[in-house]
């Protein structure tokens, strides 16, 4: 079938073209977006699953909720090497000019500039060179002193004050939430409880690994009182079923239902690889119904695309010691797995496991769904792993 109707979408953010399953948090978001909007109360929201079920998709598709809903928007992706001001501070920069060009712009707006531009001038002095202009007298006192908890509370509430001065709202959205380190989440927390205190129009939606309930409850104490934590996981069968079959139908074409029930056991569910499957398995078709026959010759082909590219980027970031980690992991199964077990796998002391497992956690490859476990971030890494280094690790 022709390659330029395939309706499937495989990529880092893409949107699928049915987001099925997905339903009752976008209902949790829309109701956080409406009572913000009306001056009510409610929790923001903090997203949560592994690599490749669609938490940045579900981002994007707040984020056009949000401007639908008459919000302003920001949208960042924390990573490793780049702080929390930093990142902040363009795009809050942009929304208030944008809110400063307002018919009628107040006091409030002018000082959430001023309040900005104390927050650069401190973050300057701790992260270096920020190249952002602002060509505004600094509100001295205010958003300045260099620590991160004090002075982002103080930010995000002339921000918000501007915004209520405006009659309009805020939507603050992060991805990759996992990687900010403790004092910067626990900043960003605290700006939301001062926030909701007052309950000001801004919320904040953001994502992250499911290591983040924990990263924020072991950084405040409160946060599971300013944020609900819903989980993202695989699709249904049912739901990825009609994750594959309502697209196809809509090009006139279908799956047999040997090959849908085929392609969900081979991804688990999981969107980004159902994606794959149907991208593939559209483009090897010759015909339709689309066949089980089908999934098998495509099976072959989406393995070498996910080991080449998705999984293929992670695991180059990976030092020798770290391969080896995550290669015992693999040799018992998808997890999750005992530290002791990993550790008798390698042959090696469970104590000495410590430095490599905090490094790997940190790069967003394991995690800990309960304590003494760990498993892997991505699904069907352990596949992956199997078949990058065949040897064992022993």
């Amino acid at each position: 079938m022709d390659p330029i109707t395939n309706p499937f979408s495989p990529g880092a953010g893409a949107p699928p073209p049915e987001l099925a399953g997905r339903g009752p948090v976008l209902e949790q978001a829309r109701i956080l977006l409406g009572r913000i909007r009306a001056g009510r109360p409610e929790k923001s929201l903090m997203l949560t699953g592994l690599r490749g079920v669609g938490k940045t998709v579900l981002l994007n598709e707040i984020q056009r909720m949000a401007l639908a809903a008459g919000y302003h928007t920001i949208e960042i992706e924390a990573h490793e090497d780049k702080r929390l001001g930093a990142l902040l501070a363009p795009s809050l920069r942009k929304l208030l000019y944008d809110l400063d060009r307002l018919a009628g712009a107040g006091n409030k707006v002018k000082r959430g500039l001023a309040v900005l531009r104390s927050f650069i001038s401190a973050v300057r002095l701790t992260v270096g060179d920020l190249d952002i202009g602002l060509d505004i007298e600094p509100e001295k006192g205010t958003a300045d002193s260099g620590d991160l908890e004090i002075d982002l509370p103080n930010l995000f509430i002339a921000v918000a004050e501007a915004a209520a001065d405006r009659n309009t709202a805020i939507a603050v959205l992060i991805d990759e939430v996992q990687y900010f380190n403790p004092k910067e989440l626990g900043a960003l927390i605290m700006a939301m409880h001062k926030v909701q205190q007052r309950q000001l129009p801004l919320v904040l939606i953001g994502a992250g690994l499911p290591i983040l309930p924990g990263l924020a409850g072991e950084s405040k104490s409160y946060a599971e009182r300013l944020f609900n934590f819903p989980i993202i996981g695989a699709l249904s069968e049912a739901d990825a079923t009609q994750a594959l079959q309502e697209p196809a139908e809509e090009a006139q074409v279908s799956f047999e239902p040997d090959a849908l029930h085929e392609i969900f056991r081979m991804t688990r569910g999981y969107p980004y690889f159902l994606q794959e499957w149907g991208y593939q398995a559209w483009n090897l078709a010759e015909s339709s119904p689309i066949g089980k026959d089908v999934i098998t010759a495509a099976t072959e082909r989406v393995s070498e695309r996910l080991d080449e590219n998705f999984f293929r980027v992670r695991f180059d970031r990976l030092t020798p010691s770290e391969k080896r980690f995550l290669r015992a992991m693999a040799e018992l199964g998808p997890g999750p797995h005992r530290t002791g077990d990993i550790a008798d796998t390698l042959g090696v002391q469970v104590n000495s496991l410590g430095p490599v497992r905090a490094k790997l956690i940190r790069k967003g490859m394991i995690y800990s769904p309960a304590h003494g476990d760990l498993a892997f971030t991505v699904p069907l890494f352990d596949e992956f792993m199997r078949r990058a280094m065949p040897a064992s690790v022993r």
